[in-house]
């Protein structure tokens, strides 16, 4: 009896865990979905095999150098754009990453969909900057940082980059324009 007790429990135990590490959408400090923090650029290839993987370089006759990894789901759905830590090398790990996709969320639901409101109830914001088009909130809890259209704002805040922006102005129902993920 006592071994059918322990073994229900056991069972249970091991069924209750959640391993984030199988969850192939989860965001963390140190993992998007299959890539983490150590991953390396030239072991996307084996990562993503069953993807598509599209490497961009632009050199010197562009405005910026860069070497703007996407990858894409076999349908065509783009999954995320990376950019390597050190550009031109492909032993690099990655230092940006641009989410593409909804499936792609932190444990508390953030994902592209969601808006300014989700951020506020579930992150510490560490800092807002204000450009020229977005205002940029840095969540430095998960290494990220979203940026909101100017559009999104009121219309005090939008052709003013010397303002300070805080959370209090942003409305609630903002959306998010992008979700970014960085490694240094």
């Amino acid at each position: 009896m006592k071994n059918n007790l322990l073994l229900l429990l056991l069972s249970l135990l091991l069924f209750s865990c959640n391993n984030d590490e199988d969850n192939p959408y989860l965001i963390t400090p140190t993992q998007v979905g299959k890539i983490k923090k150590e991953t390396r650029i030239n072991q996307l290839d084996s990562i993503f095999a069953e993807d598509s993987i599209i490497k961009r370089t632009s050199g010197i006759d562009q405005f910026r150098a860069t070497n703007e990894i996407r990858i894409y789901e076999k349908g065509g759905k783009p999954y995320m754009y990376l950019e390597p830590l050190q550009e031109f090398d492909s032993t690099s790990t990655i230092g940006h990453i641009r989410i593409m996709d909804a499936r792609y969320e932190t444990k508390e639901g953030l994902n592209i969909n969601s808006t300014f409101k989700d951020i506020v109830k579930n992150y510490n914001i560490s800092r807002i900057e204000n450009t020229l088009n977005a205002a940029v909130v840095f969540l430095d809890d998960i290494n990220a940082y979203i940026t909101i259209d100017k559009k999104e704002l009121p219309s005090n805040l939008r052709y003013d980059t010397d303002t300070r922006i805080r959370a209090s102005q942003i409305p609630d129902e903002s959306k998010i324009k992008y979700l970014m993920i960085y490694w240094n």
